[in-house]
């Protein structure tokens, strides 16, 4: 056979469902020998959403998504995703096409160096550069993206595409299992633990990855801890659950952030450095930290830990369970800290202002949707109030770019829930600025049958940098743009648009449109003003309440 058939047989042996990219010259063997696969090839209309949508299938599947681009400025689009993939841990198999071998030593049209333009942005990558390689090279790109996790990326020339070979898929092993520490060293991390007088948990994205969520919830019931998740944690422990305090991220002080600032030992559990810096939440080096974690810590001067478990997070969250023979009662402090952030939600439900306050647009969401629908939240300032205000009760129901905070991050994203969770109903939440950074996938979605519903958070400028712009100089500049009309052009693409002119219209009309299927976009002028009122409130006061 020739190596695009190989390539595809190996990506079939992976169990590769689907393939999102834009085709292009250089991959005309590989798109051939698509043709006649089962793995579905999903054409994109940007390379950028071909991306975020394999970084979506890849979190919400656990295994590798899969996109494509051609060479040269295929290859480039494919990079902002890529990039979202591999500081946000999702698994994704990057593959673009090149140029033959023979060009690629002189200038040539369209050649730029594809591998070492990835090399940064992904855990591993390399080209192929004969068609006998391909089983090796396939099985390890993939082992690699699911057991790392993070973004590869492979680049299959156009005369190894299609140059002759008679191998065959490496056949796939049994899959190595992380074991937890030993007894011993849990038995002394469960006693520091106990001699903790104010513990807390900050319980990151790991969690999600390894699908730990039971685990974390059984140790918590047992020990009492009470636990504060990064933003791209959402969802690990149930916002309803009494150990729930709530979420960190923002760069300022904030009330989960209080419950930080007064503990004594900070337990961090699947987190990631990139989700939130520890010299946000431990300047002063001064926190006593245990890392729990299938991965070493980065180094850190805010971060240095006590005891460092590395191994398979649910086995350890199980087996530590069993050496905690106490249970610590909740502070009165975190009682009344999550008390204000549920009351701060709950006191916009009957807010009538318009243009709508966000808050008032997120309470609204959450009782339009169950506790197993999707928030897919774009980037921009709804993205802060989603992450310190909408409440999450199950694993990966929100959905945020975190790592590299990518715009166009959401809508590409949705197809691929629709895709991986048919069954669930989606909401992207995303600005004015981040809809329009991908709004061609909309046809991608009219075509394939999506049903979901955008919110577009409509204030005429990049919201959020037009807050750090105020807050840093007390006035903005290069913020403001004009917008399209939203209803026409989502007409103009096949979906429905909807233009929210009363606040008291907008909750009624997404249960419609989430009721009634398709594509729906809702244009909704947002009152960002909070964001100010948010940043003061984040004062010196804020951790000082009666």
């Amino acid at each position: 056979m020739k190596g695009s058939d190989l390539f595809v047989k190996c990506l079939e042996n992976e169990g590769v469902e689907y393939m999102f990219g834009v085709p292009g010259e250089e991959v005309l063997d590989l798109l051939d020998s698509l043709s006649r696969s089962k793995i579905r090839f999903i054409v994109t209309r940007h390379e950028h959403g071909a991306a975020f949508m394999a970084d979506v299938y890849g979190r919400l599947s656990h295994r590798p998504g899969v996109c494509l681009s051609t060479l040269g400025p295929g290859a480039t689009n494919l990079i902002t995703g890529v990039a979202d993939a591999y500081l946000d841990n999702a698994p994704v198999v990057a593959i673009t096409g090149q140029a033959a071998q023979e060009k690629t030593h002189k200038e040539a049209h369209q050649y730029i160096d594809i591998v070492g333009s990835f090399a940064h942005i992904t855990n591993w990558n390399t080209a192929i550069r004969r068609a006998d390689f391909i089983p090796e090279i396939m099985r390890k790109a993939f082992d690699i993206a699911a057991d790392v996790p993070g973004a590869v990326h492979i680049e299959l020339p156009e005369d190894v595409a299609e140059e002759e070979t008679d191998k065959v898929p490496l056949q796939k092993k049994g899959k190595g299992h992380i074991s937890a520490p030993g007894d011993e060293e849990l038995e002394r991390v469960a006693a520091f633990i106990k001699n903790a007088s104010m513990p807390i948990i900050l319980a990151g994205n790991g969690i999600l990855r390894e699908e730990a969520s039971p685990e974390l919830c059984e140790f918590v019931n047992k020990t009492g801890i009470q636990v504060a998740t990064t933003f791209m944690g959402k969802g690990v422990i149930p916002a309803e659950s009494e150990f729930y305090l709530g979420s960190v991220g923002i760069q300022e002080k904030d009330y989960v952030m209080c419950g930080i600032d007064f503990a004594d030992l900070v337990i961090c559990i699947g987190f990631d450095h990139v989700e939130y810096s520890p010299r946000f939440w431990n300047p002063a080096s001064l926190k006593k930290i245990v890392h729990i974690h299938s991965t070493h810590p980065e180094v850190d001067s805010s971060y240095l830990p006590e005891f460092v478990l590395i191994g398979s997070i649910k086995e350890t969250l199980h087996r530590m369970a069993a050496f905690c023979d106490f249970r610590k009662d909740i502070p009165e402090y975190f009682r009344k800290l999550k008390n204000i952030l549920e009351e701060e939600l709950g006191s916009f439900r009957d807010d009538t202002a318009f243009p709508m306050k966000p808050q008032k647009i997120l309470y609204d969401i959450r009782n339009c949707i169950s506790r197993e629908d999707i928030l897919i939240s774009d980037v921009g300032a709804h993205k802060i109030w989603i992450g310190r205000l909408f409440p999450a009760y199950e694993p990966n129901t929100v959905i945020i770019s975190n790592g590299l905070a990518s715009m166009g991050f959401a809508l590409p994203g949705a197809i691929a829930a629709n895709l991986v969770l048919p069954e669930r109903k989606v909401v992207v939440a995303t600005g004015d600025g981040g809809f329009l950074m991908n709004l061609q996938e909309l046809e991608t979605a009219r075509r394939l049958g999506c049903n979901f519903v955008v919110v577009i958070f409509d204030d005429s400028g990049y919201g959020s940098i037009d807050w750090k712009a105020r807050i840093k100089f007390n006035k903005s500049f290069g913020t403001q743009f004009s917008n399209p009309d939203f209803v026409r052009l989502a007409e103009s693409f096949g979906a429905k648009g909807v233009k929210i002119e009363r606040a008291q219209d907008f909750a009624p009309g997404l249960k419609e449109a989430l009721e009634s299927g398709g594509i729906w976009i809702f244009d909704v002028e947002v009152d960002y003003s909070e964001n100010i009122k948010l940043t003061r409130k984040l004062g010196k006061n804020v951790c000082r309440f009666s």
